[in-house]
């Protein structure tokens, strides 16, 4: 669940994006997401994404909404921020390789 105040938005593209990077947190982990916004658009993510129910930017009422199911774990939620910090980690490496390599062939060159 995330609770939420956009009033400090203002009239801006802000409460649109909080309420998009709610819907990725969902995706992610692969499971269900409510959104309660005092002032921003409140609403129901299945675990895919999909938009259930919701209340309209500043708007009062009340989502009543069977809580849908989870997906099995993501890998992002088994693996969380070691995915990208790995991948990382390989890049630097083949690049380092490839600089080393293109030293060696400099050096045959110019002998």
């Amino acid at each position: 669940m995330v609770v939420t105040d956009d009033a400090w938005f203002g009239d801006s593209a802000g409460p649109d994006q909080h309420f998009v990077n709610a819907r990725l947190r969902a995706v992610e982990e692969g499971l269900p997401l409510a959104r309660d916004a005092n002032s921003g658009t409140s609403a129901m993510f299945d675990a895919f994404g999909h938009l259930t129910a919701s209340l309209p930017l500043n708007s009062a009422g009340v989502l009543v909404v069977a809580l849908p199911g989870a997906l099995p774990e993501t890998l992002y939620a088994r693996l969380g921020l070691a995915l990208p910090l790995g991948l990382s980690l390989l890049l630097v490496l083949a690049g380092a390789g490839l600089s080393a390599l293109r030293g060696i062939a400099n050096k045959k060159l110019k002998s």
